[in-house]
């Protein structure tokens, strides 16, 4: 079954009790049993749900994967892989990554004995050196948020499995339409459907993927024991947004594109951030391991002032300035002092996450107005 079929098809039947070709919303805490253990698959809502689990199957059958494990959101679900560390161990990470998994990372694991560390991946070469024998897994984001670096998955994977280290990708910024790291090596796969699987900017949640039924346990465990799951409205709604993934991601990747390519060549512009340019480093990655090049653009403004992009970010009126990404309206944004606020200015400065930078979510609207739109923030 080709994609474009997964996205309407995958995890999903027709109701048994009513036909109902959209699963339904199964709104319960708890479920009668017919005797103490005996029960149709079901004993209490934290641990199963009609709703949730249709989900975990259309995401693991997206990202060619055989365990879907949803959580609340998708720091809940960065929360769910760490947890399948110990007190001592180790991790490297990519050093551009959101700035809530950095945050998460330096202020609430380090405090139970988890270190980490930090490293340019776009040469998996800098990822050698830090392995000692605490280290137990690699963290990767490509393309990475804000500066869209690409990171070569099927290498990293690759000193993963020679120095037997958990490898996860954040597949968040690609999608399962663009890129899907399973194939390429990870054993985890993380999202917040928050952004691209849901789609429509209404609802929070995060998940996993993995094809090892050994880590797939010890995932469902952590995801039961600790509670972090997302309700069934909500699988519903991610569920709805998987159906239109494909045409959105598409649309936005055709926006970006276009939008890329202007602001490469606007006056005011000083650097863009597009993984579709020839120039971009490691291009040749991108086009080997993704579909596409994504709906995300990331710019700065010559003299990297911190007042101009204040301007341009408040002059806009079809992007809308708001965290978040993904949806089907485009949105503008400073991760200095947004999205990535808590990572310390000196280390931003070492990624190339200046004063100046603006990120895009590109949506679908159309082109035209999205380019015009732009045109007038800039010249405010």
């Amino acid at each position: 079954m080709k994609f474009n079929t997964k996205a309407i098809h995958a995890g999903v039947e027709p109701d048994p009790s009513t036909g109902a070709i959209m699963t339904p919303i199964f709104q319960t805490s708890t479920y009668v049993q017919d005797a103490p253990g005996v029960h149709k698959g079901y004993e209490y809502a934290r641990t199963q749900n009609p709703t949730r689990i249709a989900l975990e199957k259309c995401l693991a059958e997206l990202e060619n994967g055989k365990f879907g494990i949803c959580f609340s959101s998708g720091m809940a679900a960065v929360d769910g892989a760490i947890k399948l560390l110990s007190s001592g161990d180790e991790v490297i990470s990519t050093n551009d990554l959101y700035g809530g998994t950095y945050r998460s990372f330096n202020k609430i694991y380090s405090k139970f004995g988890l270190g980490f560390h930090f490293t340019d991946m776009t040469n998996p070469e800098n990822i050698k050196p830090l392995i000692n024998n605490n280290t137990k897994m690699i963290w990767v984001e490509t393309p990475t948020n804000p500066m869209l670096n690409i990171i070569d998955i099927k290498a990293v994977s690759k000193i993963a499995k020679e120095n037997n280290l958990l490898l996860v990708v954040d597949n968040t910024f690609a999608s399962p339409y663009l890129q899907n790291p399973l194939d390429l090596g990870a054993d985890i796969v993380l999202h917040s459907a928050t952004k691209y699987l849901g789609g429509h900017s209404d609802v929070v949640s995060g998940a996993l993927i993995v094809k090892d039924e050994k880590i797939a346990e010890q995932l469902y465990f952590i995801q039961n024991g600790n509670g972090a799951v997302p309700g069934p409205q909500d699988c519903f709604l991610v569920l709805r947004g998987i159906k239109t993934l494909h045409l959105r991601v598409q649309r936005a990747c055709e926006n970006a594109e276009a939008i890329a390519k202007y602001l490469i060549t606007n006056p005011k512009v000083d650097k863009v951030y597009w993984p579709g340019f020839e120039t971009h480093p490691n291009h040749d990655i991108a086009k080997s391991q993704m579909r596409g090049f994504g709906g995300m653009v990331s710019f700065t403004l010559k003299g990297d002032d911190y007042n101009e992009a204040v301007k341009v970010l408040s002059n806009t009126h079809i992007f809308s300035l708001a965290e978040s990404l993904g949806g089907i309206e485009s949105l503008i944004g400073h991760p200095a002092s947004m999205t990535h606020a808590s990572i310390p200015a000196e280390e931003r400065a070492k990624t190339g996450l200046v004063d100046s930078l603006i990120r895009l979510s590109v949506g679908v609207e159309d082109i035209d107005d999205l380019i015009s739109d732009l045109k007038t923030a800039l010249n405010s």
